[in-house]
């Protein structure tokens, strides 16, 4: 898949979120994450509750697609484990069983949201964007890297030219340089972000992208540590 392929370029104030989906069925899972692929986002689809509670608490995940009912467990259990560990990641919960009992015991887990199944995509899709919308305005809402204005959670760029377009991509590395700044991000970090859109890695990947986002926001923001890695740096 192309990086200019034109599901993966957001117009401004849309988000590119990466997304732990937990589903155990086939054709729901597949269809939530094509869908959601579709609408320019990446996505890690995990179909047990051992491999969602590794990847959940591995991955900086934007939000998590959580089903409750697994073949080895419970999704309310990693749900509890989560916010029981601090980990403040947006949760929807997905699952077929309509109780009034059931929404409540998954929001009292601290779930942000439920939708029961079957549901419409589209919902899902608006449903996940106001989520991490609440989210986003909680966290660091403006980042200043010298004449840039970087608003995280709308995934926006301001420079003294006009706004800067980034791919889904583009940001998925930048973001991974800003939450480390100051410090040295190895290629391995980078490249990491970039397997959960689908790509497939080569050996210079990390530095096509590099490079793309040095034309973008200006050479000097991102510096290179030969044979280790690349940093931005806070230069306020």
């Amino acid at each position: 898949m192309s990086d200019d392929t034109p599901h993966l370029w957001l117009s401004a104030g849309e988000y590119c979120l990466r997304v732990l989906l937990v589903e155990d069925d086939d054709t729901l899972g597949q269809a939530v994450r094509d869908h959601v692929l579709a609408s320019g986002h990446a996505v890690d689809w995990m179909q047990t509750a051992e491999d969602a509670a590794l990847a959940a608490t591995t991955v900086a995940y934007s939000l998590i697609l959580l089903d409750l009912r697994l073949p080895d467990g419970s999704g309310l259990d990693i749900l509890s484990r989560l916010r029981q560990a601090g980990n403040p990641v947006p949760v929807i919960i997905l699952t077929a069983h309509d109780q009034i009992s059931d929404r409540i015991e998954g929001l009292n887990a601290g779930a942000d949201d439920y939708l029961v199944k079957p549901f419409n995509l589209d919902e899902l899709t608006a449903r996940m964007i106001a989520v991490s919308r609440r989210y986003g305005s909680n966290s660091v809402p403006v980042v200043h890297l010298g004449d840039l204005e970087i608003k995280i959670a709308e995934r926006r760029i301001q420079s003294p030219a006009g706004e800067v377009i980034l791919s889904g991509r583009e940001w998925a590395v930048l973001e991974c340089l800003l939450h480390r700044t100051n410090a040295i991000v190895s290629k391995a970090q980078i490249e990491e972000e970039l397997y959960a859109f689908g790509s497939e890695i080569e050996s210079n990947t990390v530095e096509v992208y590099i490079s793309r986002l040095r034309k973008k926001i200006g050479r000097d923001k991102i510096s290179t540590v030969r044979g280790v890695g690349y940093k931005i740096e806070d230069r306020t």
